[in-house]
């Protein structure tokens, strides 16, 4: 019987969307791929594949869980089965560089950044951000870890030199121009079949932690965007919320054969959008869902019914 199989490494994460298939009589499979085994020459089941395969995997000891789902992924396609958030949506969840190369392909403004590898080299990039404030975060990090803000090259300096200095995963740092926006919060989009559903206000004023999962808590990080002390919910949902920037960010989407993602972006003083992250792996707040009456894993399971439908019509199954 050919079924749902969602990939990921963090059952926390995905109870969420397996309740939802539950919900809607959705026949299932779950591969948990921390760690396994593919055999190359076997043939994958029939069904439908979505990888929910998250950049922070490593905060959660399993370190190659993405470069392993990158071999089965790869394994799945080659075989021709429908696969959603395939290898080149992987290769986007891992690697900043590479969404800022493709957000800006199809005309999305990024901060300007340096990739740099190596303390000398961080260094070295970051003297060209001279007399401005500027950031640093990790290429491959997710949940906005390593996100450190600094005000002067000295100040950095001593971070670098000194043991508190974070190493990314995968050895790359980079140096980003600081965005000051007047407010302190960002806005990400939610895109579900590679069109947008909704928008989320995200409160930062207590740090850059940006999972909107019920599951994560890392604590306190650095805030982007200036400080507050009122109370109010982290994650709200934009009613109505439009830009055109929303169609472009479909063409990316398009493009690199993404069909679920959360996009984010910071405005200026000026108003100027800028985007800093596709999120492949994006993650739904309960609290703000709850209270709009929207619900993103619904609508993604919704989107995976129908789409194993239609394969199961295709083949006559």
């Amino acid at each position: 019987m050919s079924k749902v199989y969602v990939i990921h490494e963090n059952s926390e994460w995905t109870v969420h969307l397996t309740r939802r298939l539950e919900e809607l009589g959705i026949p299932f499979e779950e591969w948990h791929l921390d760690e396994g085994t593919v055999d190359l020459s076997s043939i994958p089941p029939e069904g439908i594949y979505y990888s929910r395969m998250s950049a922070s995997s490593h905060t959660r000891d399993h370190r190659y869980a993405p470069e392993f789902t990158l071999q089965v992924l790869a394994w799945l396609e080659a075989h021709g089965r429908t696969v959603f958030n395939g290898t080149r949506a992987l290769q986007l969840e891992v690697s900043k560089v590479q969404q800022y190369l493709e957000l800006n392909k199809y005309g999305v403004q990024t901060p300007r950044t340096i990739a740099a590898v190596g303390k000398e080299n961080i260094l070295k990039a970051a003297k060209s951000f001279e007399g401005k404030p500027f950031i640093t975060k990790h290429n491959r990090a997710g949940k906005g870890l390593g996100v450190q803000l600094f005000q002067t090259f000295g100040s950095l300096k001593a971070y670098v030199e000194g043991p508190a200095f974070e190493e990314p995963v995968d050895g790359i740092t980079l140096i980003q121009e600081y965005i000051q926006a007047p407010e302190s919060f960002i806005t990400r989009c939610e895109f579900v079949g590679g069109k947008f559903v909704y928008a989320v206000k995200v409160d930062t004023s207590e740090g850059f932690e940006l999972c909107p999962a019920d599951a994560c808590q890392i604590g306190d990080l650095f805030c982007p965007v200036g400080e507050e002390v009122e109370e109010k919910p982290k994650f709200q949902i934009l009613e109505g919320f439009y830009d055109p920037i929303l169609a472009k960010y479909e063409q990316v989407l398009a493009g690199n054969n993404v069909k679920v993602a959360g996009i984010e972006f910071i405005r200026n003083q000026d108003g100027e959008i800028f985007t800093y992250d596709i999120n492949t792996n994006t993650n739904y707040n309960s609290d703000a869902e709850a209270k709009a009456g929207k619900y993103g894993m619904l609508e993604l399971a919704k989107y995976l019914k129908t789409a194993l439908e239609q394969s199961v019509n295709a083949v006559g199954v």
